[in-house]
């Protein structure tokens, strides 16, 4: 269970379509004063450097954020998100990636805080010496899942849970699932996001169908895959699954991926904005 570490793969083509997106959720909630707190259940070490053994041994992020580092007029959809990498990267050379927590901290207002959960014993330890003396950040060692509940509802009463697990037990799909549905019972008006892979398609799908029988509302998927389905080929996609998403995440993913798209996958992959459980008839957007 703890054997995954995510500085195998910052910073690639999943690393961009989550962290595209976790950013523009977190813009929209900054268009009200009010303060919100950012949940993330499996945070991390917080930034990674492509200069570490890890990176250096697969080098997915060449494959994913290198592909837009030199970009000279992103899509406004990105602007925000390679800005906030690019704050990360002292010079004109990539050599750093911020990790989800480091990526909002760089995003969020003084009124917001960010409650990180990580179970991994050299990850956590990254964790707290990277936010150490920041009072806008609490960070534990936990499993972030099994704790979430007993967050909600937070005391700011707007927030957003991002929910990114390795995805390495059997049983997690099943505990995701059971996970969302008592966090909703909680906080139903809270923003979920959540993070999947695209590795077998068919158990992907059963997960899918998992949460749209959930009986919780308004879920939009978005899903980049840049290689066709098949067995042994590893990860060929991701997605990330919004409940409550904020308004106009599905018009801004609609305009975000067919840039990703070419840019990482030169045109060739497939993606998908569909609103799995809407609130209402809602159009689906699916392009090959």
């Amino acid at each position: 269970m703890l054997s995954y570490r995510h500085g195998f793969h910052a910073g690639n083509f999943a690393d961009v379509l989550k962290h595209s997106l976790l950013t523009l959720a977190i813009s929209a909630l900054k268009q009200k004063d009010k303060p919100f707190v950012y949940i993330d259940t499996h945070a991390g070490a917080g930034k990674y450097s492509f200069k570490s053994e890890f990176a250096q041994k697969t080098g997915e992020y060449q494959q994913g954020i290198a592909k837009l580092w030199d970009s000279q007029d992103p899509p406004p959809e990105l602007k925000d998100y390679l800005s906030a990498v690019r704050a990360e990267n002292t010079g004109r050379q990539l050599v750093r990636y911020p990790g989800s927590p480091q990526l909002v901290k760089r995003l969020v207002r003084a009124q917001d805080r960010l409650v990180l959960s990580e179970l991994h014993s050299s990850d956590v330890e990254a964790l707290q010496q990277l936010f150490a003396g920041d009072k806008q950040v609490s960070v534990s060692k936990e499993d972030g899942l099994q704790t979430l509940s007993k967050k909600l509802p937070p005391i700011q009463k707007r927030g957003l849970i991002l929910i990114d697990p390795s995805y390495e037990m059997r049983d997690e799909y099943k505990k995701i699932v059971a996970a969302l549905t008592t966090a909703h019972k909680h906080f139903a008006t809270g923003i979920y996001a959540l993070w999947y892979p695209v590795i077998d398609r068919t158990a992907t799908e059963n997960f899918m169908r998992q949460l749209e029988q959930s009986g919780i509302p308004r879920q939009l998927r978005i899903e980049h895959c840049i290689a066709d389905d098949g067995p042994g080929r590893g990860m060929t996609g991701s997605g990330m699954l919004f409940i409550n998403p904020p308004w106009q995440l599905d018009s801004q993913a609609e305009a975000l991926l067919p840039c990703l798209n070419q840019a990482l996958a030169g045109g060739q992959g497939r993606w998908r904005v569909e609103w799995q459980v809407p609130e209402s008839t809602v159009a689906t957007a699916v392009r090959n």
